[in-house]
């Protein structure tokens, strides 16, 4: 089973035992978070798509990590004026591994009166 969740403005595959990096969380290492934002789950032959996320799914992952990535260096300049800048970045990430994929539904008004109705129509059926 495979998961397709949003986070960080950008959207992630996860499988369970994947470690991914993502944009930052502010979430202590070791401790457990659960992204709800999930667009779609898979499996062999079968794929659900939310419209635009899926209710009652779920990605839990561990925290491993934060730090920041590789440096970039930035250039800018101004053609004939001798004006020129140099800058660094560094982005900064959290490490994850995907421990759960959580796919329940979860019931809506509509299928929670059909669940109490059930009960009554079968025990008028007995009597």
């Amino acid at each position: 089973m495979y998961a397709i969740f949003e986070t960080g403005g950008k959207q992630y595959t996860a499988k369970v035992g994947d470690q991914l990096y993502i944009e930052k969380v502010e979430v202590e290492a070791g401790s457990m978070i659960a992204f709800n934002k999930v667009l779609a789950l898979g499996e062999e032959g079968k794929l659900d798509v939310g419209a635009p996320y899926l209710d009652g799914a779920s990605v839990v992952a561990k925290i491993l990590k934060t730090g920041k990535g590789k440096k970039i260096t930035v250039m800018t300049y101004r053609a004939k004026k001798n004006s020129k800048r140099k800058q660094g970045h560094r982005q900064p990430y959290t490490k994850v591994e995907i421990t759960e994929i959580q796919a329940q539904a979860k019931q809506t008004k509509k299928t929670a009166a059909k669940k109490k109705e059930a009960p009554a129509q079968a025990e008028a059926a007995e009597e």
